[in-house]
């Protein structure tokens, strides 16, 4: 954000009695410059007395959210910008702010459009005394939309498990936060959990791979990264894409059969991973053979597609479940004062999980920034500078109530990302139950891929990479 956005806040000043204004009389002796004396002693106690009210008002940060209740993705939408705004809520009531510092937050309504998405941050950006504190733009497509504006407004990106997988590189996308873990990150750690269950990497020679996706922005990420593991461990790919939304798909899962694949990707997305699930119990292929990204594991993707989804495996980022303080305090704090912006019965649930956490990133780059800068209201500029140098120790889950519910996090200049481990999960056909402890990625893969794309797209853009030292 320029200088020149910024709304401008003015501060009253009370004239004083020696003002230029004000010209002197002639001198005062004895009682009379007494009197005076106790007159303008009289007139600068009201003033103060004016002003006190202004110097008293409490210091309070802007977070806007981005919200999309309504359109075919509406239950992602609704339960993870619900969850993020009751976690701001929660350490206002709880805490009193971060800092001292409230947080003030608005929703906006998107509906998952990319056109709408731009139009809420430009009405929103520039709210509060010193502007966003931080955006999360809802979906993958949006991020794309708002890169250029958003790293001209000096306004850092928050997008836990999406977003454009090379902004991870923070050198040439410095405003760019794509936590905990990417697409790429992602897909190493599938393509891992596929070969221990297989054997070994090396069983995964003459495999064959389906990579089913609904063909929008952040599905197709996941496609250079498996072509790159195709080629190092001898598996076979091919892809299969469904137009948006993704309810007919009849036509794709009569393909996927014909393939005969060893195993399937699945990257579906609000209901579409439902039709998903229904077609591919319809032609016979087994779900506990398939496995979705980290946005087709949902309660909600799930549970309307009755027995077709039981056995049907994702990754995941974070854990799920009630059995956490955090939700504790959110239930007491939050909900029981009537300021939920969630059904209380979704407290826990994987969308409402991954909504706590975009909180917990957002206030924890806050802290961090506040210890460098002071317990004030921050500029975006500065909020930025807490996200990348932040660190979320075990020690601090634990403080957090979150301990085990995500892991460890440090984000460096450099590094965007975090470095964080996947987990996978198996629908029972009541409940999400975890079938693996944290898989590792393969930095080696990913690291060196997101350097040459963010390193294109600078040469593109004509950006100069920062210098992040060693």
């Amino acid at each position: 954000m320029t200088d020149h956005d910024r709304p401008t806040v003015r501060r009253q000043r009370w004239p004083g009695p020696f003002d230029r204004h004000h010209s002197p009389g002639p001198p005062m002796e004895g009682k009379t410059m007494t009197f005076a004396r106790s007159l303008l002693a009289v007139l600068a106690l009201g003033s103060v007395a004016q002003a006190a009210p202004a110097l008293s008002q409490p210091m309070e940060q802007f977070v806007p959210i981005a919200i999309y209740r309504t359109g075919p993705y509406a239950s992602g939408g609704s339960g993870i910008y619900g969850a993020y705004a009751d976690y701001l809520a929660l350490v206002n009531e709880r805490d009193g702010g971060v800092n001292g510092v409230k947080l003030v937050f608005e929703e906006c309504e998107t509906a998952y459009q990319p056109d709408r998405m731009i139009e809420c941050y430009e009405r929103l950006k520039n709210k509060g005394p010193t502007g966003a504190a931080a955006f999360a733009p809802s979906g993958t497509g949006s991020v794309y939309a708002l890169i250029e504006r958003m790293t001209e407004d000096k306004i850092p990106s928050i997008t836990l498990g999406y977003g454009r997988t090379d902004a991870s590189d923070g050198r040439v996308f410095p405003y760019m936060f794509t936590l905990i873990a990417n697409y790429w990150t992602q897909n190493t750690a599938t393509i891992r959990f596929i070969a221990e269950k297989e054997g070994g990497f090396e069983k995964l020679k003459g495999k064959k791979i389906a990579n089913v996706l609904v063909d929008f922005p952040s599905a197709r990420e996941t496609g250079p990264v498996l072509e790159k593991q195709a080629g190092m461990h001898g598996f076979e790919v091919r892809n299969f894409p469904i137009a948006p939304p993704g309810l007919d798909q009849r036509a794709v899962w009569l393909q996927v059969r014909q393939y005969r694949p060893d195993w399937i990707l699945f990257a579906g997305w609000g209901s579409a991973t439902t039709a998903g699930l229904k077609e591919a119990a319809r032609v016979a292929i087994p779900r506990d053979r398939m496995i979705g990204w980290w946005w087709s594991g949902s309660e909600e993707d799930v549970t309307p597609a009755g027995d077709a989804a039981k056995g049907f495996i994702t990754s995941q980022f974070h854990a799920t479940g009630q059995d956490f303080p955090v939700f504790g305090d959110i239930r007491k704090f939050v909900y029981e004062k009537g300021k939920g912006n969630v059904e209380p019965n979704r407290i826990g649930s994987v969308y409402y999980v991954r909504g706590v956490l975009h909180g917990v990133v957002l206030v924890e780059g806050m802290r961090t920034a506040m210890a460098r800068f002071g317990n004030r209201p921050l500029t975006g500029d500065e909020v930025r500078w807490g996200l990348e140098n932040m660190e979320i120790s075990p020690e601090r889950l634990r403080q957090l109530g979150i301990d085990g519910l995500m892991p460890p996090l440090k984000v460096t200049c450099a590094d965007h990302e975090g470095g964080g481990g996947i987990r996978f999960q198996q629908w029972d056909g009541g409940k999400w139950a975890m079938i693996s402890d944290w898989v590792q990625p393969d930095p080696s893969i990913v690291r060196p891929m997101v350097e040459a794309s963010a390193a294109q797209y600078a040469r593109e853009k004509g950006i100069t990479p920062r210098d992040c030292g060693t």
